[in-house]
Order: structure tokens, then sequence, then C-alpha cells
């Protein structure tokens, strides 16, 4: 208990803890505890993931609420094998599970949604303009968005494959891994022009 207490406590930016990405509907309900088996892996790679791409979409459009967060390896097999929305282990796109890979194969990822947008989006808000914002602003590896609240799995990795898909209609992959985003840098800017201006993270 008083370990679990010490890694819900570590810092992993500027606005986030591991607390905040440890909370799983599927563990509490099926009493499954949903702790890493490699937390000082499971630590560096969420790190990575908040300083790079949560923080910034924090300072950005305020707060960024963690949907799922991450999955020990136990959890997910057992969210996959029962068909709870989680894809299998050894999926190339599961994220969820921050202490596997090593190398260049790290990956940490989460699925969010930003309040801000979200109400935009139940107005009849486009969610390719939020792709694009994050195609444009964010280091993302991949992101993948889904149609209640537009929330989305943001994932990232050492070396990012920047591939965009969804289950929002038009549904399917609008930007295939290392393809060439096809719409003019201003065509993109166009539809995300009313949004908040970029902030990076400022330390003091």
């Amino acid at each position: 208990m008083r370990g679990l207490e010490e890694l819900g406590r570590v810092r992993l930016s500027k606005h986030f803890y591991f607390r905040d990405f440890l909370y799983s509907e599927i563990g509490n309900f099926h009493h499954i505890p949903n702790l890493p088996d490699d937390p000082d892996l499971a630590i560096e790679t969420g790190r990575a993931l908040c300083e790079t791409l949560l923080d910034p979409l924090e300072e950005t459009f305020g707060r960024v609420a963690i949907r799922s967060g991450y999955r020990s390896a136990a959890l997910n097999r057992f969210g996959n094998e029962n068909r709870l929305n989680c894809a299998a282990n050894d999926n190339p796109l599961e994220c969820h599970i921050w202490d596997r890979g090593r190398g260049a194969d790290r990956v940490a990822g989460a699925s969010v949604a930003i309040p801000w947008f979200a109400q935009r989006y139940a107005q009849g808000r486009d969610w390719r303009d939020l792709a694009w914002w994050l195609y444009d602003h964010i280091p993302f590896s991949e992101v993948w968005f889904f149609p209640n609240l537009c929330a989305f799995n943001i994932a990232w990795r050492p070396r990012p494959q920047r591939r965009i898909g969804s289950y929002i209609a038009p549904r399917g992959t609008l930007l295939a891994a290392g393809a060439d985003p096809g719409e003019a840098t201003a065509q993109r800017r166009a539809r995300y022009g009313d949004f908040p201006p970029f902030r990076g993270v400022v330390f003091p």
C-alpha cells in the first residue's frame, strides 16, 4: 500500500501525477490491481507522454480529462479477452501499457478528452479541426478519435509515426504513418483559426 501511495505521488510533469492515470473502471469492477510490473519504465515513458504531449494541451485548452491512462499488462489482457474495448497486448497500436518495450520500442499513451473542444464538437464542430491542430502543434506518434466527447487516444513514441485515425465519420485513416498530410498548411490552419493560441510549458 505504501509503495502504491508513493507511485501515485510521482510527478510526471508540470500538470500531471502518476495517480491521474491509475484509475480503471475495469480494474475496479473486476478487482484487478492496476500496478506496473516495471515502475521505473512506466514513470519514464509516462513522463515523456505528459511533458511532450499532454502538458501543452493543458496549457493551451485548459483542463485535459483523462478517460483511460496506464493499464498493467494483466489488466489490459483481461479487458481484451473480455471485449472491454482494450486492444490486444501485442497490438502495434496498444499504447496504454507503459512498462513494456525498450529503447525505440517504448510507448505511452492515454485516452483523453478536451472539454473546450468537446463542447464545440457537441454543437457540430468537425473532429478533423482538432486532428489537424494536433498534427501542426504536438509531436504525437498516433491519435485515434472516438464519437463520445470527441475523446481520442494519443500516444508518445521515441520515433513518432504521425498517424491519425478515427471512429467518427469519415471513419478510418485520416493520415497514414509517415504520409504527407496533403492539405496545404494554410488550409489546415484555417480549420482551427479560432482555437486558443498555442502555449508550451514554461517553468518559473
